[in-house]
């Protein structure tokens, strides 16, 4: 069976794949499990709850709670919040658990569920694998005064934007930007956090109604931000994505600026604060060839690590770097977060704006990006494309046909049914060529 916790907890269709009962079991297991672990000795125990506007997280959010109560958890909801600030809150407000109902950037039907730590950090891989391992075993719940009582949390929000200005080194005053939530749960705290660092804000997709997150909108679909940017006049674009675990950009001239390019900026600008512990920065196998040659000429390490926020994050904590990211928009700024935060990431993109007197489109030239071309093969078995002979072999020849001026890189998705095959190459029409032959190639001998 393949394992039920993929990269970023358990996601799927919500009501199908992610029902109430199943989301109630893997509470209960995740308080069992837990509790085992010693993380309640002593006290009684609490989780804080949050999750994004998806029309599901409302039913989703109620069996989580009947979960951890009925497993002995005191719950405390703090409604619709960023990742990113759920992660923070379950630390500062001495839960032992942090539960987030997302499905990040996928459509509304989808949902997902993840957990967190006392220290904010997601669960790692063996506790997770234990958390599935006791759904649905027998156990006694606890009666009476041991059931865990449930409350409304108050201030989360301001508690969380407080703390993302406290990490911003100068005013955005004069700064003009767009910001564009997704219709997800930075549509609060995104501008807020925008206008009170100084910056004057115009907003798109922060009118939520449960069924429009990233529809048209986020940093999944960048081309209302541009067309927003250039109506204003504005400095620059910022994009969420549903969860605002991740943050994209556009230029003042409607340039879109990747993860990378995000990462090299503020590399640079942490290196020059004397911020960038070990002069490193992790980043993912998927990062542009063009970012691992700036940070090279610049005197800066590049770890890789697999595809995945939660792995770059593990290199991190496991090497002692401070920054790291995905050039899907997952920036983890370690010092301030304890995983990808977009608004933090827009903050301090804005703030490298702001310091240097300088334009975005001028920040981003400290990278050149090679071509890359990334195609997403859908509805095909995902767990072959390590073990297909077909595919070795066609990767192979492509690799050979691109010698040192390119690379190839065939993964499946950690969330979904679906390989993502990447091909960077001297020209935009070679890597396009290979990657079309090489998708062509997965879906007939994955199919």
């Amino acid at each position: 069976m393949a394992r039920l916790f993929g990269t970023d907890g358990v996601r799927g269709l919500a009501n199908r794949d992610l029902t109430a009962p199943l989301v109630m079991d893997l509470s209960i297991a995740a308080a069992r499990v837990l509790g085992e672990e010693g993380a309640f000795k002593g006290h009684r125990p609490l989780a804080v709850v949050g999750r994004d506007p998806r029309a599901s997280g409302e039913f989703l959010e109620a069996a989580v709670v009947a979960g951890l109560a009925s497993s002995g958890v005191d719950v405390l909801l703090l409604g619709v919040l960023p990742t990113p600030a759920v992660a923070y809150l379950t630390h500062q407000l001495h839960a032992d658990i942090g539960v987030m109902l997302s499905a990040s950037h996928n459509a509304a039907p989808d949902n997902g569920i993840k957990f967190f730590d006392r220290s904010g950090y997601k669960l790692p891989d063996e506790l997770e694998d234990r958390i599935e391992a006791r759904l649905g075993e027998p156990w006694e719940p606890p009666t009476g005064a041991g059931v865990g009582r449930v409350r409304e949390a108050h201030g989360a929000v301001e508690q969380y934007v407080a703390h993302l200005l406290t990490t911003v080194p100068v005013s955005l005053d004069g700064l003009r930007v767009v910001v564009d939530c997704a219709n997800g749960a930075s549509s609060d705290v995104a501008p807020e956090a925008l206008r009170r660092a100084g910056a004057e804000v115009f907003t798109i997709g922060t009118a939520p109604d449960g069924l429009n997150i990233n529809a048209g909108c986020g940093s999944t679909s960048l081309e209302a931000l541009r067309e927003a940017v250039k109506e204003h006049g504005a400095d620059a674009g910022i994009a969420n994505d549903g969860d605002a675990d991740r943050c994209l950009a556009v230029t003042a001239t409607g340039e879109i600026v990747d993860g990378d390019q995000i990462m090299a900026i503020l590399a640079l600008e942490l290196r020059e604060a004397g911020a960038l512990a070990a002069d490193t920065v992790v980043a993912t196998v998927m990062s542009n060839l063009g970012f691992k040659l700036a940070m090279r000429d610049a005197g800066i390490t590049v770890v890789e690590t697999a595809v995945g926020d939660r792995y770059v994050l593990e290199a991190m904590r496991e090497g002692g770097f401070g920054f790291g990211g995905e050039q899907s928009g997952h920036v983890i700024m370690l010092d301030h977060a304890t995983t990808g935060d977009g608004v933090l990431t827009g903050l301090h993109l804005l703030a490298a704006m702001a310091r240097r007197g300088r334009s975005l489109d001028e920040l981003t030239k400290v990278m050149v990006r090679l071509p890359q071309v990334l195609i997403n093969v859908k509805d095909v078995d995902k767990n072959r494309a390590k073990t297909s002979p077909e595919l070795a072999a066609a990767i192979a020849a492509a690799e050979t046909g691109l010698g040192e001026t390119g690379r190839v890189l065939i993964r499946p998705s950690g969330t979904e049914p679906m390989v993502r095959v990447m091909v960077e190459a001297a020209s935009e029409e070679q890597a396009q060529e290979v990657a079309e032959r090489l998708a062509d190639v997965v879906r007939t001998a994955l199919g």
